[in-house]
C-alpha cells in the first residue's frame, strides 16, 4: 500500500514537473529575440549585424516566428557559403547560427549588369565575394577565372580536380561571353577548348598527355598554341621565327 502511495506521488511530481517545463518552453519560444541573441560559431568572419544585413531577419521578432530554413538559405547564398546552419534555442536562450565558409582556390572575375566584379572560386567553381574571403586562406593562389557564370561551376570543378591529380599547371581559365572555353598553361601557353562542355574530361586528359610528351621532346618553348576544340584532332601552332 505504502508503495504504491509513493508511486502515486512520484507520478504527481513528475506530471508536475513535465507541464512546467513544457510552459516554460512555450514562454521562452514566444519570447522576443534581438539582435544580441545571436551566437555565432565557425567563423569570426561576420558578426550579428552581418546576419541581419544579409537576410529578411527583423528585429525584435518572436522566437518562434523565425523561419530557419529559409534564414539558412539566404546566409548560403548571400554570403557565399558553403554551409549554413540555424538553430532556435530555449537553453540558453537566442538563435545559433553555424557558418561553414567557403576555400577560395583562384582568383575570379564576373560581369554582373555590364560591369566586372573581381572575387574569388572554391574548388565547387563557387563564386566568393570579395568581402566573404577569410584573408588567411588567399595566400598563393595562382589561378585566375575571367567571365564566371552560375552554369560554369562545374565545368570548373572538373579542371580544379583534373589539375590536382595531373601534372599541367593551369595559370587563367577564361570564358567568353557566348561561352568559349580557353585555358592558359604554365608551359603549353594558350590552349583552345571551346564550347563543348561534355568533352572536358577528355580534353584535359589529352593536355596532361601532350604536356609529358612535349616536354620529353624539349618542344613548350616552342608552341604557341594548342587547338583542342576537336579533340581527335589536336592542332598545335607554334611560334614563327
Amino acid at each position: 500500500m505504502k508503495n504504491q502511495e509513493e508511486i502515486k506521488s512520484r507520478s504527481f511530481l513528475f506530471i508536475i514537473l513535465f507541464l512546467f517545463l513544457t510552459t516554460l518552453i512555450s514562454l521562452k519560444t514566444f519570447k522576443m529575440v534581438n539582435i544580441q541573441d545571436i551566437k555565432i560559431s565557425g567563423t569570426k568572419l561576420y558578426s550579428p549585424k552581418d546576419i541581419v544585413n544579409n537576410s529578411s531577419l527583423k528585429f525584435p521578432t518572436r522566437l518562434i516566428f523565425i523561419k530557419t530554413k529559409f534564414l539558412e538559405k539566404e546566409l548560403k547564398q548571400n554570403l557565399s557559403l558553403k554551409n549554413a546552419s540555424v538553430t532556435r534555442q530555449i537553453l540558453p536562450f537566442g538563435l545559433k547560427v553555424d557558418l561553414n565558409t567557403r576555400t577560395p582556390i583562384a582568383f575570379g572575375e564576373m560581369i554582373l549588369n555590364e560591369k566586372k566584379i573581381f572575387g574569388f572560386i572554391d574548388k565547387d567553381g563557387t563564386f566568393i565575394n570579395k568581402q566573404d574571403a577569410d584573408e588567411k586562406n588567399l595566400k598563393n593562389l595562382s589561378i585566375q577565372v575571367f567571365g564566371w557564370k552560375e552554369k560554369f561551376k562545374k565545368i570548373l570543378s572538373t579542371i580544379f580536380i583534373a589539375q590536382e591529380d595531373y601534372e599541367f599547371e593551369i595559370v587563367n581559365i577564361t570564358f567568353s561571353p557566348n561561352g568559349f572555353l580557353t585555358l592558359e598553361e604554365k608551359d603549353l601557353k594558350t590552349i583552345f577548348l571551346g564550347l563543348n562542355p561534355n568533352l572536358i574530361n577528355y580534353q584535359l586528359q589529352l593536355i596532361n598527355n601532350l604536356k609529358d610528351e612535349l616536354k620529353k621532346k624539349n618542344f613548350t618553348e616552342k608552341i604557341d598554341s594548342i587547338d583542342l576544340t576537336d579533340p581527335n584532332k589536336p592542332k598545335i601552332k607554334v611560334f614563327k621565327p
